[in-house]
């Protein structure tokens, strides 16, 4: 298992253990536990220490935006181990984003698969789907708005032709 996929489940089983126990319990110390029981000899835990605490500092936010991409499904209904695999997910998509999206979401998919029930998979996919569809589907109609990704060539001011911004009038800032 890799070293990263290994510490992102370490992460999500002590985020599961504390949410299990009503959220309560030093989350530190159940995290440090996890590590020492489940990450033996693994590099950078910090990795799993700051997705833990990133997690928790934003989980008002997190839980909104699955109320949100699920709202068929109410938050205390959804499994434990589901709604830690997708505080995780989602907390590296919008808040960490150190991890490519589509990665991100496939690594939530396997932790999913393999601590989930025979469904979870297919659920987080879905929720973290639709997700990643709303808010890079948002940017890139952004981006296609002020020029950044369309197929038409840029044209620049060193090229001679106009860029489409009016030249200021040095008279009429005076």
């Amino acid at each position: 298992m890799a070293n990263r996929h290994l510490l992102r489940t370490v992460a999500m089983q002590a985020l599961f253990e504390w949410d299990f126990n009503n959220q309560t319990g030093d989350i530190n110390q159940i995290t440090d536990h996890a590590i020492s029981e489940f990450a033996v000899g693994a590099e950078d835990t910090e990795f799993t220490k700051k997705l833990v605490e990133g997690v928790v500092e934003n989980l008002e936010a997190l839980d909104k935006v699955i109320v949100e991409t699920a709202p068929e499904w109410p938050i205390e209904q959804i499994t434990a181990v589901d709604r830690n695999v997708l505080r995780v997910g989602i907390y590296e998509l919008l808040f960490s984003q150190e991890v490519p999206p589509k990665v991100v979401i496939n690594e939530a998919v396997e932790m999913g698969k393999v601590f989930g029930g025979e469904s979870s998979g297919k659920f987080v996919n879905g929720v973290l789907g639709t997700l990643f569809k709303q808010k890079f589907a948002k940017e890139k109609e952004a981006d296609e708005t002020i020029g950044v990704a369309t197929d038409e060539p840029e044209l620049t001011a060193e090229t001679g032709e106009e860029i489409g911004i009016e030249p200021i009038d040095d008279e009429a800032v005076s």
